[in-house]
């Protein structure tokens, strides 16, 4: 040992184990800090002899420092409800010490811990001011070296990920790892940007998004790229593009700055009707500057387009023709699921107009038109219409009024839908299908 005495005196962050809360509580409220002190990692370590060799701790007839809700006397309240612990502790090494007290200060509140004391009477030799500077100055490269062995560090696999070729509703994923690469253990998370409420784009999901890596551990993250109803109207018309930055943050360490990017493939899903109707060409040959312009013209301002919109959107009219010509007297009908590699293919069908007719099944088809009328920005009844469609429900008459100030192409869309339905109504013999049936909200 380089000193004839050394105080170890800080947050040492050992806690107690093998109690829960409660019984930990429960002794605290009798005082059986005898008892309870048996249980504290510090305690058992150094009585194993795994570290602090030598050192001494004087008996803890108080109640542990850790955790309270700053600005009280009250344990942990939040969500984690952490165990009270002695973490804040005074240890010491060498001869000639004496402990005279050893104390916790209840009154102090401004911190989640309580401060400890202790006072000790230590006998010392004579200082020799040379020898001291030189000692001095030694403790402090000392310390700086352990603060910097002390910090956290992580090895990232990569830091920068593009996903190419996006679609609506197809998943994609990249893997990230982390090397623990420091001399201790690491917690990391990824944390929230400035200004912003989710530590991603809503279409980005990290998995874990936090966890612990032990020294030399590693853990691999799944990066997930997912665009679905929500988000697909904006990456549609390009008001949003697929670009994010991650920060993944090391506790008691630095920032770590992740780059993900790529390119989204526009589609018909999440694109409105009124949109769609004014597209002749399939939505993969549309310049994004005119989907960005069809996205914010009002379908109120269509008397100033020069070309004749379409009456209904093509890739609608694909998905109910193909279910006319060969669906009418199909059971179970919008009842099955169909299978999620031929909603790809017809996706892909509606979005490119390759090939001219839809592959699949008719219980797929079936499920890309529900999924495509469920993406709509605008469903075919605007929301600004509901509350007139709930006072008319009562009266045939008043929903056919509600019906007949739609804008137009959604007037268009809802008879063209209606036309089909009574088609499938007519053939309920063969189908089972009824009004109930076909009313029912799709879970």
């Amino acid at each position: 040992m380089k000193h004839n005495v050394i105080l170890w005196i800080g947050d040492l962050n050992y806690r107690i184990s093998d109690l829960d809360v409660d019984s930990v509580k429960d002794l605290i409220i009798k005082k059986d800090f005898e008892t309870l002190h048996s249980y504290d990692q510090l305690k058992r370590q150094i009585d194993e002899k795994a570290v602090f060799l030598g050192f001494k701790e004087g008996d803890i007839d108080f109640q542990p420092t850790y955790k309270y809700d700053t600005g009280s006397d009250k344990w942990d309240t939040s969500e984690k409800c952490r165990i009270p612990a002695w973490c804040d502790r005074i240890l010491w090494k060498g001869k000639n010490i004496q402990q005279e007290h050893y104390q916790s200060h209840m009154t102090v509140r401004s911190s989640d811990h309580k401060p400890v004391s202790s006072m000790l009477v230590i006998g010392i030799k004579r200082v020799n001011s040379e020898a001291y500077k030189k000692t001095f100055e030694e403790i402090v490269r000392n310390i700086d070296k352990m603060e910097n062995e002390c910090i956290p560090s992580l090895s990232l696999s990569k830091r920068e990920f593009n996903f190419k070729d996006v679609k609506f509703m197809q998943h994609q994923a990249e893997t990230l790892s982390l090397l623990n690469d420091g001399q201790v253990p690491c917690q990391f998370e990824f944390i929230l940007k400035p200004n912003e409420s989710t530590y991603s784009k809503p279409w980005l999901t990290a998995n874990p998004c936090k966890g612990f890596i032990p020294e030399g551990g590693s853990v691999v993250i799944e990066l997930e790229v997912f665009v679905n109803r929500s988000t697909a109207p904006d990456l549609n018309c390009g008001k949003q593009e697929i670009e994010d930055i991650l920060v993944l943050h090391l506790e008691r360490g630095k920032d770590y700055f992740i780059s993900v990017t790529g390119n989204y493939l526009p589609s018909c899903y999440g694109t409105s009707i009124y949109s769609l109707c004014h597209m002749r060409e399939p939505i993969k040959d549309m310049p994004i500057k005119t989907l960005l312009e069809l996205a914010e013209t009002s379908p109120d301002n269509d008397a100033e387009t020069t070309e004749k919109p379409l009456d209904i959107p093509k890739e609608l009219w694909m998905m109910v023709d193909h279910l006319f010509r060969n669906a009418v007297n199909q059971e179970d009908l919008f009842q099955q699921p169909g299978l999620r590699s031929e909603f790809a293919e017809i996706r892909d069908c509606l979005d490119s107009g390759i090939p001219d007719s839809l592959p699949g099944s008719n219980h797929s088809v079936a499920e890309a038109l529900l999924l495509f009328l469920d993406a709509l920005p605008e469903p075919v009844i605007p929301f600004c219409f509901y509350q007139q469609c709930l006072d008319s429900c009562s009266s045939a008459g008043q929903c056919e009024k509600v019906i007949s100030t739609l804008p137009q192409c959604h007037k268009n869309v809802f008879n063209y839908l209606a036309a089909f339905l009574r088609e499938l109504l007519k053939n309920s013999a063969s189908n089972r299908l009824d009004v109930s049936i076909l009313g029912k909200k799709k879970k």
